[in-house]
């Protein structure tokens, strides 16, 4: 297929460069800042443009890889000679109704990992989550996304949310947690590396158990006297807003385990 992206960032790099190496031909990408468009351009041997009149009309497909807030306008400014374009968003949180307002073919692509480019990722264990506005093109979409992934799923937009809600938890507030318990140990002088394993055994439980069935610490214990020695460090440390976090979470924790 020939592809065009909308959008030079994380996910559109990750996924410009599997789609290339899966075969698929990159034909454009565009950024309104043609530096990053030529950046991602390089990589996968594909023209950077940066007016979106300028993208090429004889293409199989353009993944919109932009921020959330900015798809809909992006999806309103497509120009007129791409209408008959197959059009998808790679969101989690965007309903298909976005596109659908402007364009017959639309669909969405969204792949559920976390994406940085400091690290490579196995698309073969993405979960890909598929939606489409016409069913011949869900059949080409999941042709598509079998060549990246060996999970591919077709799930409605309010499904989808639930999933980017439930990720907002398990990575993007899990991983500001480390961030605090980096906190905690760096103001002690103590190596950060001592919880890794920690971390890794509790990502793995989570993943092969109910995650209500493994919780461990004080709060499930309600050790009253472990959780005020906690929290009366981080306020002899002036850290009132980590010692907010660890009450807030505390007391969530037990009322879980106190309402069954």
């Amino acid at each position: 297929m020939k592809i065009s992206f909308i959008g030079s960032g994380r996910v559109a790099t990750h996924l410009a460069i599997a789609l290339q190496q899966s075969g698929h031909q990159i034909q454009q990408i565009y950024s309104p800042n043609l530096t990053h468009a030529q950046q991602l351009a390089i990589q996968v041997h594909a023209g950077a443009v940066d007016q979106l009149q300028q993208l090429d009309h004889q293409i199989d497909l353009i993944i919109i890889a932009v921020k959330d807030q900015a798809i809909a306008q992006v999806a309103q400014q497509l120009p007129k000679h791409l209408s008959n374009t197959l059009v998808l968003h790679t969101s989690g949180s965007t309903d298909l109704q976005v596109l659908q307002q402007h364009h017959l073919r639309c669909g969405v692509l969204y792949p559920l990992q976390t994406f940085s480019f400091e690290k490579s990722v196995d698309w073969q264990q993405v979960p890909l989550l598929l939606e489409t506005s016409q069913p011949q093109d869900l059949t080409l979409l999941q042709d598509l996304a079998q060549q990246l992934s060996s999970r591919v799923y077709v799930y409605s937009s309010a499904q989808r949310l639930s999933l980017h809600l439930a990720a907002v938890f398990a990575c993007n507030f899990s991983n500001y947690c480390y961030d605090i318990a980096k906190q905690v140990v760096d103001g002690a002088a103590v190596d950060f590396s001592l919880l890794y394993p920690l971390i890794l055994e509790t990502a793995q439980k989570a993943t092969e158990f109910n995650p209500k069935d493994v919780q461990t610490g004080p709060a499930v214990r309600q050790d009253q006297q472990i959780l005020k020695m906690h929290q009366d460090i981080l306020q002899q440390q002036q850290r009132t807003d980590l010692a907010e976090i660890y009450q807030q979470l505390s007391h969530a924790i037990q009322r879980r385990h106190t309402a069954t």
